[in-house]
């Protein structure tokens, strides 16, 4: 296909990534952030170049019974131009590639391999993430993207009129209808798309690689909350060969705290998914709070207790200097688990949420 001069005089230090002839003389061409409409020479006009950018607000297409009609609404204008229906197509994929790049909704070198329109639902396809767009438009800031390396499962669901379409993204399912005139082609191609991206040739091994990513999931959300508290090695054991004769360290109080903070998260994690979630709350707070006063008591009686057997001779200074850094280390350890514990509520709170959003 030969470049106008007239496009080439436009297009500055960008390249043309690709073209649309329209018929007779007349031609599209994209570029990473333009699309550059050339019009030949007719019996009614001279040659003539149009230029749209692909910072757009908002994409409409209309398609008429000859024409496929295309509105590209910026913050300060609206700009529009038509192409015969049966390219259409050709130009709408090519158009929301140079949109959806220009918007950072997909990657610069992520390339738009198919397009469907649903009524008020648009599905880009593309080689690396699945872009879906409900409204009137083909595409604005009201979103949602799914990349592919996400995706945990594939489903389609035959139903008498559409069928709806389960792609399953980190173990929890988005669905969506298509027509059934139209659904057995888009299955081809998102088959075909998230099968080439895992580089296997079946639907089976699809299957297997997209069940291998629901496998990493399940291991990462059960990795244990890791403490950055450890205890110094060098610290002398509370109780020593002569344990008789030494003052015994009262550890209930202490071992209590983690019962208690352990029983707390249990109890917001039950309470989670009911009207009881505010409650819970308040419940974690006020045992983490007690937890600590607890633990500090603990360290303040040991200590007390500990003095008093150095006053009377029966142990050694320097072991009671030992048991109270101990007690000191203990208690920020215990400490740092409550806050790790508020941690995890805040997560806790935050799906809550969310899943009241969705409701």
């Amino acid at each position: 296909m030969e470049i106008p001069e007239l496009i080439k005089q436009r297009l500055g230090d960008e390249t043309i990534e690709s073209a649309v002839s329209l018929g007779d003389e007349d031609l599209i061409c994209f570029t990473p952030t333009r699309a550059l409409l050339y019009r030949g020479e007719g019996l009614i006009g001279d040659e003539s170049i149009d230029v749209y950018d692909s910072n757009v607000e908002r994409l409409s297409v209309s398609e008429g019974r000859r024409k496929t009609g295309f509105v590209l609404a910026y913050v300060d204008r609206e700009e529009k131009f038509s192409v015969s229906r049966d390219r259409g197509d050709a130009v709408m994929q090519r158009l929301l590639q140079s949109v959806l790049r220009t918007a950072d909704v997909i990657d610069p070198e992520e390339s738009v391999t198919d397009v469907y329109r649903f009524s008020e639902l648009t599905v880009v396809i593309t080689d690396g993430r699945l872009v879906k767009h409900v409204g009137a438009y083909v595409w604005d800031g009201d979103y949602e993207e799914h990349p592919f390396e996400e995706v945990t499962g594939l489903d389609f669901e035959d139903g008498s009129v559409a069928t709806q379409i389960v792609v399953e993204v980190r173990g929890r399912p988005q669905r969506f209808k298509a027509p059934n005139d139209q659904a057995k082609l888009l299955e081809r191609s998102l088959t075909d798309a998230l099968s080439e991206y895992y580089e296997v040739g079946s639907l089976p091994a699809l299957n297997d690689a997209l069940a291998d990513n629901l496998e990493e999931d399940a291991v990462e959300d059960q990795q244990p909350v890791a403490s950055d508290i450890e205890l110094d090695d060098s610290i002398s054991p509370l109780v020593g060969d002569d344990g008789d004769d030494e003052e015994e360290l009262d550890t209930d109080a202490i071992r209590g705290i983690g019962e208690s903070s352990a029983d707390a998260a249990a109890d917001d994690e039950d309470d989670s998914t009911g009207d009881g979630a505010d409650d819970a709350e308040d419940d974690t707070a006020a045992e983490t709070t007690e937890g600590t006063a607890t633990a500090k008591a603990a360290t303040e009686e040991a200590s007390e207790r500990a003095d008093e057997a150095a006053g009377s001779g029966g142990v050694d200074p320097e072991d009671v200097e030992a048991i109270q850094t101990q007690l000191t280390n203990l208690t920020t350890a215990v400490e740092r688990q409550n806050e790790l514990l508020k941690e995890q509520h805040e997560t806790i709170r935050t799906l809550i949420d969310e899943l009241q959003r969705r409701k």
